[in-house]
């Protein structure tokens, strides 16, 4: 073939693969590459945070178990009674959503020292309020109300000069917004919600923030057809800003979840038992009880350090992201105990984060015996994380192929280890140094030359 020739046919081939154009069906759309950006990323910060806040009682459902769902909860009508005059109305939280204290930059601080490596924030929750200022939500939003600022714009720019991805979480669904009960008594066969008020702010949103990430919910009482989720995506993927290097996960319609979408969720706190067939991503809460700030919340109910790592750890070895939740006061502070927590995160991944950023699942995943170990690979350095402190000062690694190249180490420890083969064929022993002080009591053995 001729050299000009084959550069045509080449660079036509690029040229096709570019302008591929994805339509409005779940094969077309199911078949476009994740950004790889994602991927690599490992671990993210949650952010629930809204007029829930203010309340701060329960969880960020608390509206819906105050006067939406049939019986009330006791408990929150009894929080309502005793705490607040006859009358008051779940949309008068709204101006004491004062946000006051809320610095991006101290939280944007936080997050870069938690080693997470992208955010998503609560841009609209199941309560409908926005976190900015929303042409299709007039009064109810952080600009016309409360806070009086454009609090998804500021995180977003405090973050980005962090070199941090950021992304979105938007309810599909609201509550109690009379136009979506409408299409909701009509048996979802109206759109009048869908058109007037969740497409619009969706666009506007995408255009207005250029999110990395959406973090899509409130699916599950209608049909993707319903929320026009196809269509929507189809122009996210083809023609928006972000179109390149946006991020999805799958709640997009009833059904969908697990099925269709960018990565999958599949349920709250989601853990799989075994590496799944597409990427995924753990969503999980430093409090066990909520999404949402509670002002009753006690320690024994958070997540410790040593549990979080270890979350995180499984996670990663099994193909997974970790997204981290906090639930910021209705001043604008992150918790405390909250912040410990992700500094503590941070401080761990500053020796360990090799094994864990950019990191592939190995062919085993967890070695189960003696003692647990947990594995994640990259080309032929094999990582082996140690979770618990081991019982022993020898330890063996029964699945690791070695060879004469094979060297061991440990993180944040450059001195090589002693170590022999168990047989030809695989496993080795392990000499341990005396284990130093971690955030998190985990530690990583590198095994490089192993297959």
């Amino acid at each position: 073939m001729h050299f000009s020739v084959a550069i045509f046919l080449i660079g036509s081939v690029l040229l096709t693969q570019t302008d591929a154009r994805y339509t409005a069906d779940w094969k077309s759309l199911d078949a476009r590459p994740l950004p790889s950006w994602y991927d690599e990323a490992k671990f993210g910060i949650f952010v629930h945070w809204g007029v829930f806040s203010v309340p701060g009682f329960e969880s960020e459902w608390f509206w819906w178990h105050w006067q939406g769902q049939q019986p009330p909860d006791k408990k929150c009508v009894r929080y309502m009674t005793e705490n607040y005059p006859p009358g008051f109305s779940y949309a008068d939280f709204a101006p004491q959503f004062h946000a006051q204290f809320f610095n991006p930059e101290d939280w944007a601080d936080i997050f870069q020292a938690s080693g997470a490596k992208y955010v998503v924030l609560t841009a609209k929750h199941h309560e409908g309020f926005t976190n900015w200022g929303s042409p299709n939500s007039w009064n109810w939003n952080s600009v016309d109300n409360g806070p009086h600022r454009d609090l998804v714009g500021d995180l977003g720019n405090a973050v980005r000069n962090r070199s941090l991805h950021y992304g979105l979480y938007n309810s599909l669904y609201e509550w109690f917004n009379p136009l979506y009960l409408s299409d909701k008594k009509n048996g979802f066969k109206t759109q009048e919600f869908v058109l007037h008020k969740l497409l619009p702010e969706l666009y506007n949103m995408v255009v207005r923030y250029k999110p990395e990430l959406i973090w899509s919910d409130g699916d599950w009482e209608a049909p993707d057809t319903y929320w026009n989720s196809t269509e929507f995506l189809a122009w996210l993927y083809n023609d928006s800003p972000v179109k390149d290097t946006i991020v999805t996960n799958d709640r997009w319609g009833a059904g969908c979840s697990c099925h269709h979408g960018g990565y999958y969720n599949c349920a709250d706190k989601f853990t799989p038992g075994e590496v799944p067939k597409h990427k995924w991503e753990k969503c999980t809460s430093v409090d066990l009880q909520s999404w949402g700030y509670r002002r009753n919340m006690k320690i024994v109910e958070l997540m410790d350090l040593p549990d979080i790592i270890e979350d995180l750890v499984r996670t990663v070895a099994l193909g997974g992201n970790y997204l981290l939740n906090v639930g910021p006061t209705p001043e604008g502070m992150i918790p405390p105990l909250f912040e410990e927590r992700l500094r503590g995160v941070g401080a761990w991944l500053d020796v360990n984060g090799e094994a864990i950023y950019g990191s592939s699942p190995w062919r085993v995943q967890r070695q189960n015996k003696t003692d647990t170990f947990w594995f994640t690979s990259k080309g032929s350095t094999v990582y082996a994380f140690m979770t618990t402190k081991p019982k022993r000062v020898i330890l063996t690694l029964y699945a690791p192929k070695t060879s004469d190249n094979t060297n061991v180490t440990l993180l944040g420890n450059p001195c090589p280890l002693t170590w022999f083969p168990i047989t030809a064929d695989a496993g080795l022993v392990v000499a341990l140094p005396e284990l130093p002080f971690t955030p998190g009591q985990a530690w990583t053995l590198k095994l490089d030359g192993v297959l």
